[in-house]
């Protein structure tokens, strides 16, 4: 019988536009077989670290705002050294998704810190897994990846319109298949942990 996979989406949104990647990335892993958990790290105290202790899968979301993950979701990185000192995330699949208001923003910083932070937690990155769209002369705006992102989900909002308009549907859609990617990969790395003699050891125990 195959196991609950549980996935926990650890994510700020000040504008609602982050917020609704990340219902596009949680219908896209609950789609695909996960229990899907949200867990919004605005406030440490609110943070539900035993979600995330549970969850087989954490995948992090955050604006980017000049150039970086938001603040709040930066002292959510630095409440997490007590988890890294015991190395709590180790052999977690992770991965991240972000929203800029502009078509670059330097969002790739954003996905840089992610992947270093999962990195230092000693977690396994699962990148998109998808190749660009709208890079030729026949593409669009409606293409998957449109923003021709590798570490994970990217998406671009206008900062005029809310959320139940931006990011726009190509962008969902694409942290929809996000989603649905670190389900299965989340998946096919539990049901091998035999495989993996390592897998929820710590190094330092």
């Amino acid at each position: 019988m195959s196991k609950d996979i549980l996935v926990a989406i650890a994510f700020f949104s000040a504008n609602g536009h982050t917020e609704a990647l990340a219902h596009a990335v949680a219908r896209g892993a609950s789609e695909n077989g996960a229990t899907v958990t949200y867990v919004p790290v605005s406030d440490y105290e609110d943070t539900d670290w035993e979600a995330l202790e549970a969850a087989d899968a954490i995948i992090f979301g955050s604006p980017t705002y000049m150039g970086g993950v938001a603040a709040p979701f930066k002292f959510f990185m630095d409440a997490s050294a007590t988890v890294w000192y015991k190395q709590g995330w180790i052999n977690k699949i992770a991965g991240g998704f972000s929203v800029s208001g502009s078509m670059s923003g330097d969002r790739h910083n954003v996905f840089l810190q992610m992947a270093t932070f999962a990195a230092q937690h000693g977690m396994i990155w699962v990148s998109l897994g998808m190749p660009p769209g709208n890079n030729y002369s026949f593409g669009s705006n409606e293409d998957l990846n449109r923003l021709g992102v590798y570490y994970g989900a990217a998406a671009q909002a206008n900062m005029d319109e809310g959320p139940e308009v931006a990011p726009p549907q190509s962008d969902r859609d694409t942290a929809f298949a996000y989603g649905a990617r670190i389900a299965k990969a989340t998946r096919r790395w539990v049901e091998g942990g035999e495989n993996h003699p390592s897998q929820g050891k710590s190094p330092l125990h």
